[in-house]
């Protein structure tokens, strides 16, 4: 086990590791993986100063190198469909199978009462697992949209202070074409206060119905969340198709992007159009590495996957297109695993992804870039005067860091060390028939 710290009252962390992109206005000497020593103090919930590295103090609390990293931010999950995989598995593991099994699922299971347990169930991971701020794709389409919206808002509230909850429409771009039911829904998100989303794939009508979503947007107020390109069929052009709805509606809000798997099997040409095309429309984008290196290329023939089904995200930074990491789904048919640890989603994107030499500031795509996208200003980020929220980690370097999972890290919310017991999948035994 980590030794104890003593985070209770005004306290200094010494020598600890602050990784210099996630640092604003800090400076201190920089090693090779981009962290600086310094000394962090606290009081009234607060981070008080961060000042460079003191050789000469004599402060208790000393953590001997290790990284100190401001919590998570995920900010793309499924919090209503996690944890239905005991009852409802993907039957082959292929995205229709997926598609199928989660529908029949939200048919026949999801009242309240199932979503309530469930969403509760995954937020009380997430937040022993270090994340402070988490957006979730509802399912909305009728009549699923009066269940889940306002257990939403419930959970909204019991997790106020903790968790800070965001909810994504999500329904089928082709819902867009009955133009008195869309809005209906666009009204439903507005006073939730949430993002009107949509997934989308190739159909004759792409522009058109774009257009009205749009519009929809720019009458309420609402940013923007999109499933786009969730395929390996360079075909699919939904990306590129919602950057020009962008710039065509002049849109001032919001745009995020999930997934675009298919962008790695266009042609070059056809990919630096894109990529310039959400460049100038000012859309972020999100890759799911998890979910999307499960689904994707998966071979019922029995021969080896070769594709990655992550984006291009090297080249999107490349062109200053914010770009973000997350969770996705977790333990039902789109993926059969995962608990909402955002550590273990770096992890594996900085593998899957080659995140690496040189790491740079990648773990701005966990951190303060989607805080950024989700309009959480001071989240993502340790700074005087923000709130103390971190997480002392054992590793000292981004190799030691990312070699193990972590599991006796430390969360500290608003100054103090928070209990860290994860849920009991037992608790959910009786919602699956067990």
């Amino acid at each position: 086990m980590m030794a104890a710290f003593d985070v209770s009252g005004s306290y200094t962390l010494t020598r600890v590791r602050l990784h210099v992109s996630l640092t604003p206005g800090f400076s201190a000497p920089v090693d090779a993986d981009g962290f600086m020593l310094a000394d962090l103090s606290v009081a009234d919930g607060r981070i008080t100063s961060i000042v460079a590295r003191d050789p000469s103090s004599q402060a208790s609390n000393g953590l001997a190198g290790r990284i100190v990293l401001p919590c998570f931010v995920d900010c793309h999950t499924h919090i209503d469909k996690g944890h239905i995989w005991q009852r409802s598995p993907n039957p082959d593991g292929s995205f229709m199978g997926a598609l199928a099994a989660a529908e029949a699922d939200r048919v026949g299971r999801w009242t309240a009462a199932d979503l309530e347990r469930r969403m509760d169930f995954s937020l009380r991971s997430a937040y022993a697992h270090g994340t402070k701020a988490l957006r979730t794709h509802l399912d909305s389409i009728p009549p699923q949209d009066a269940i889940s919206w306002p257990v939403f808002e419930v959970m909204r509230e019991r997790w106020r202070g903790r968790i800070e909850l965001q909810a994504v429409s999500l329904i089928g771009l082709e819902s867009a074409r009955d133009r008195q039911g869309f809005s209906k829904l666009a009204r439903r998100v507005a006073r939730s206060g949430g993002v009107l989303g949509a997934f989308l794939y190739p159909m004759p009508d792409i522009e058109e119905l774009l257009d009205f979503v749009f519009s929809q947007a720019i009458e309420h107020g609402l940013d923007l969340d999109f499933h786009a390109d969730e395929t390996l069929d360079p075909s699919a052009t939904g990306l590129c198709k919602i950057a020009e709805a962008a710039l065509w509606n002049n849109f001032g809000g919001r745009v995020l992007v999930g997934h675009c798997c298919s962008l790695a099997r266009q042609p070059e040409q056809d990919v630096l159009l894109t990529l310039d095309k959400v460049a100038k429309a000012g859309l972020s984008v999100v890759s799911l590495p998890l979910c999307n290196l499960y689904l994707q290329d998966r071979r019922s023939d029995g021969t080896t996957p070769r594709w990655r089904g992550v984006t291009l995200l090297h080249e999107m930074k490349a062109r200053g297109i914010p770009v973000a990491v997350a969770s996705d789904n977790t333990r039902d048919p789109f993926y059969a695993y995962g608990d909402l640890d955002m550590l273990e989603v770096y992890r594996a994107a900085t593998r899957i992804l080659h995140l690496d030499h040189p790491v740079a500031d990648w773990s701005m795509a966990a951190t303060t870039t989607p805080a950024d996208i989700m309009r959480l200003e001071g989240t993502g980020v340790l700074a005087a005067g923000g709130p103390a929220d971190f997480i002392i980690f054992r590793g000292r370097s981004w190799t030691e860091l990312l070699s193990r999972p972590e599991s006796d890290r430390i969360v500290v919310r608003n100054g103090r060390e928070i209990e860290r017991s994860l849920p009991d999948y037992s608790e959910l035994d009786d919602l699956m028939g067990a």
